[in-house]
């Protein structure tokens, strides 16, 4: 066989084989590792996994395909990936891409004649309050301009690489008054990663407590007491979840953060990791020991491979200071966990799909039931929290679930972490009470406005919502309000849109989003979102009378009738705007193109 990998690569194959249950587990992370030292997923690569982990070679192609950060022919040695999902297509992504595309001059995912560059147009990156935002290989570039952009080209061609942001725009190390900081009170603090720096700010108490003064079950109910409902988007009461775990079985349990962040507008899992891995690490023991789970999984998103390395030392480090592994504390309890790297799918962020692919898969989603907490990963009683959930529950065993219950509103525990994106002065990361109103998060913590346009309409919870508009935006920012206004809190990412965003090229690029992810399972997902896509993309270049009406009669279509909820979040955003903003599609037939075209940034003027 021609394929010449490094000892160092064999070894971490080993390692990989190692940490799970099942030997297909590793197969993921050992093609994403692969590929990063021969440059692409070749044909001899396929045949030695699909050797090594006992595979046939169609399983191994199979899952190959379904990942988008997996490639079957060479990139550039710099492979520029430009993010022109909502958040970065409002603050000016379309000229960088085109910039780079002109710099490059072939397709994408085409190398050029030297070697040195490649590229392509991603989704959403996780650098929303950064935007717009590049990868440049897994390194982050954000805010910003095509000059910049320019500078970085030529320097990389020079062989000069310039330090890629040191952390995620948009996280404010000095809180704003506005802010209630529990999850990011340790943000700032040098060497806020290390154990040593964790202790000394009350790094490990909660669990010390959980073990030696709490039952299982009296953790559960603490968890409940708090009204913390999940962080990842559906807002499902955490310790509700933790209590359907069946007490009596032979199986074992397992814990899983969900880190596979990919819904458009959200990045605040990303600094929770970067900034506080431990505080994540505590809150995944505390859950192990209230459902006696003894091993643990972090799945996180395959672009964010340094945040992934954060998570790997901080493993380590509670392994080396007996945090993880036997006896923690000397309380008899046993936990291991492994950080697991996913490799670019955003079905992969529903649970159900999530488990497919920590098992070596394709992500394609589960019929449920049976739920994960009875028949979840290999088939055993299975927790998964979204990363932001995990992260509190330490303050909330340290400090009481009352006192976390108090910071939000009725039903609606704790404060959460909002992105702000889009045309505002000051996009960022805040943590904030929960029911903290929508419009004071845009005057008064994100600066207001910016270049003083009046507000247009807000996505509240990441692209898979229904937008709100202007006059709604004395909503309080819970799940409960939210909802009663017409849209869903989901993820937290709250993206700000202007009065001259043209709302018709919004729903446009969020439809390109959702037909480039669906995993095509079902028929309504893939062929109802690869016709709106096309159906937009007419009406964006001036568009059928007709086209207004099938837009939303197809979406409504939709709802309800797929495996998993992508259907919805496609559907959700697309009636929402054709019913808000009719307008603005009527306008688009009457003047035979966008208005936004006649500003060479688009949307983002």
């Amino acid at each position: 066989m021609a394929l010449q990998l490094s000892p160092e690569l064999r070894q971490r194959f080993q390692q990989l084989k190692q940490r799970y249950p099942s030997l297909r587990s590793a197969l993921i992370p050992m093609l994403l590792y692969a590929q990063d030292e021969i440059g692409y997923v070749s044909d001899d690569l396929i045949s030695y996994l699909a050797e090594e982990l006992n595979l046939r070679r169609v399983q191994v192609e199979e899952t190959v395909l379904y990942y988008s950060m997996l490639r079957r022919k060479p990139a550039g040695r710099f492979h520029l990936q430009v993010c022109t999902n909502v958040a970065c297509l409002l603050r000016g992504a379309k000229p960088i891409l085109e910039h780079v595309r002109q710099r490059c001059g072939g397709p994408p995912k085409t190398p050029t004649p030297d070697g040195i560059f490649s590229f392509e147009e991603v989704e959403c990156l996780g650098a929303c309050t950064g935007a717009p935002a590049m990868q440049v290989n897994y390194d982050y570039y954000e805010n910003l301009t095509v000059p910049q952009v320019e500078q970085l080209m030529t320097q990389l061609r020079a062989g000069k690489k310039p330090a890629p942001v040191p952390h995620i725009s948009g996280v404010q190390f000095q809180p704003h008054p506005a802010e209630v900081r529990v999850i990011s009170r340790r943000f700032g603090l040098p060497d806020s990663t290390s154990l040593d720096t964790y202790l000394k700010h009350d790094g490990y108490q909660a669990l010390d407590k959980a073990l030696k003064q709490m039952t299982p079950e009296q953790i559960i109910e603490e968890v409940k007491r708090s009204n913390l409902r999940g962080r990842g988007g559906a807002g499902f009461p955490a310790g509700m979840k933790w209590s359907f775990v069946p007490k009596d079985t032979s199986k074992p349990k397992y814990i899983i953060a969900n880190a596979d962040e990919s819904e458009p507008g959200t990045c605040k899992d990303r600094p929770l990791m970067e900034l506080d891995p431990h505080q994540l690490i505590e809150g995944m023991l505390i859950a192990g020991r209230a459902v006696n789970a003894h091993q643990g999984f972090i799945y996180v998103r395959g672009e964010y491979r340094y945040v992934l390395e954060i998570l790997e030392r901080a493993v380590t480090e509670a392994y080396e200071r007996a945090y993880l592994g036997k006896n923690i504390l000397g309380s008899g309890f046993d936990f291991d966990l492994v950080v697991h790297t996913g490799a670019g799918a955003y079905e992969c962020g529903e649970e159900s799909a999530l488990m497919e692919s920590l098992e070596g898969k394709r992500g394609y989603p589960r019929i449920r039931p049976p739920f994960p907490a009875v028949v979840g990963l290999y088939g055993c009683p299975t927790v998964i929290n979204n990363v932001e959930t995990l992260s509190s529950v330490p303050s909330i065993i340290l400090k009481g679930g009352e006192w976390y219950a108090n910071l939000g509103t009725p039903k609606n525990g704790g404060t959460r972490l909002f992105c702000i994106s889009g045309h505002v002065n000051r996009p960022g990361l805040y943590e904030l009470p929960m029911g903290f109103p929508l419009r004071r998060m845009i005057e008064e913590v994100a600066g207001g406005m910016r270049n003083g346009k009046k507000c247009k309409a807000v996505i509240p919870g990441g692209s898979s919502v229904p937008v709100l508009t202007a006059d709604q935006l004395d909503t309080p920012m819970d799940f409960d309000s939210v909802a009663k206004a017409g849209s869903m809190l989901g993820s937290g990412g709250v993206m700000v849109m202007d009065e001259d965003t043209c709302m018709v090229e919004v729903a446009q690029r969020i439809m390109h989003f959702y037909a480039h992810e669906s995993c095509g399972w079902c028929i309504p997902c893939r062929e109802g979102t690869t016709w709106l896509r096309k159906m937009l993309d007419r009406f964006h270049a001036g568009g059928r009378v007709e086209d207004i009406r099938q837009i939303g009669e197809l979406a409504r279509n939709m709802l309800g009738k797929t495996f998993c909820p992508l259907g919805d979040a496609a559907a959700m955003p697309t009636i929402s705007i054709v019913d808000k903003f009719r307008d603005e599609f009527e306008e688009h037939l009457r003047s035979g193109e966008c208005p936004s075209a006649r500003s060479p940034a688009g949307v983002a003027h």
